[in-house]
């Protein structure tokens, strides 16, 4: 029985491990489910967003090692509240210079994110370098809990776990409980019909898309606690980050949490029977096959016709 104790020990840290995969995917997955499910663009910069979060935390932590050691055990909330008003006021201005002009046009607004996101991806280079680098963590997200003696849960996974379940608690009482909430629905249903009724909808477009961003840039925050950053780091989240938003329903708060959940964990447990690729191929082809089959997603918004 020795042997089953110990698989079922690397089965709650495998699976754990899943979890915080999740967490990542799931706020990324949460900006972009406001921005494409709420809006309708194809925002292909999101994961630039990702990575302005990242090196924001990266430099709060260099300052605050140069200039204010004593302040190294609180930076890190700090770098995160920092993380998203910097992603938010640059997609505040995105939005404003180039989205607002291609709305209705998802093909154009592809294209233009895409150009945004190679610039971005330079500009992180002339100014931060090419090679990767990493935030100093506070002493307190170092280490692990031990619940039992076989089994090790890394702090930063459950600190990032706690991250991610106060902000989606947020988001949903924005959307469901607040009139902010109730104009950006009443505008992705009906534009022309709530700008008749005086919602202002240029505004609720700007916040809302800006808002996406930020929460992108939170992901980045937690992203600098299990992997280093490069100029191409939000890249390589970019494709599971839309098939997580499309799997669970576009429009779909729930919905996004549960795809989220779903092709974390698929992931996690496949890739320790096999290697990483074939487990991305087998996840993919699996999705593709449901979707087929339910082409609106996991869970879609009825909307009258």
């Amino acid at each position: 029985m020795e042997w089953l104790s110990e698989f079922g020990a690397i089965a709650a840290m495998q699976g754990f491990n899943g979890l915080s995969v999740f967490c990542v995917l799931l706020l990324m997955a949460l900006g972009l489910a406001i921005i494409f499910g709420q809006m309708g663009v194809i925002n292909m910069a999101h994961g630039e967003f990702l990575t302005i979060g990242a090196y924001t935390t990266f430099v709060v932590s260099s300052l605050t090692e140069q200039y204010a050691p004593a302040f190294g055990p609180y930076y890190f909330f700090f770098a995160i509240a920092l993380s998203f008003l910097i992603a938010g006021a640059i997609g505040w201005l995105v939005e404003w210079a180039m989205i607002s002009k291609l709305y209705q046009r998802p093909l154009d607004t592809l294209l233009a994110t895409w150009g945004l996101s190679l610039v971005m991806q330079q500009a992180f280079r002339s100014i931060f370098g090419a090679r990767e680098v990493s935030a100093t963590l506070p002493e307190w997200l170092m280490g692990s809990w031990n619940p039992t003696e076989t089994i090790d849960i890394p702090r930063n996974g459950l600190f990032v776990m706690g991250l991610t379940i106060l902000l989606t608690a947020t988001i949903f009482l924005m959307l469901y409980r607040s009139r902010w909430g109730l104009q950006v629905r009443a505008t992705m249903q009906n534009r022309v019909m709530s700008r008749a009724v005086g919602i202002n909808t240029k505004r609720v477009d700007r916040m809302t898309f800006a808002l996406g961003c930020g929460v992108a840039g939170v992901a980045g925050a937690a992203f600098t606690t299990i992997g280093s950053t490069g100029p191409t780091a939000g890249s390589l989240y970019i494709v599971d980050t839309f098939l997580v938003v499309v799997f669970g329903g576009a429009a779909s708060l729930f919905g996004t949490i549960a795809s989220a959940f779903s092709i974390a964990q698929a992931q996690s447990i496949m890739e320790f029977f096999m290697s990483g690729s074939m487990a991305k191929v087998l996840t993919l082809s699996a999705v593709i096959l449901i979707l087929m089959m339910r082409p609106q997603g996991l869970f879609s918004i009825k909307v009258r016709k």
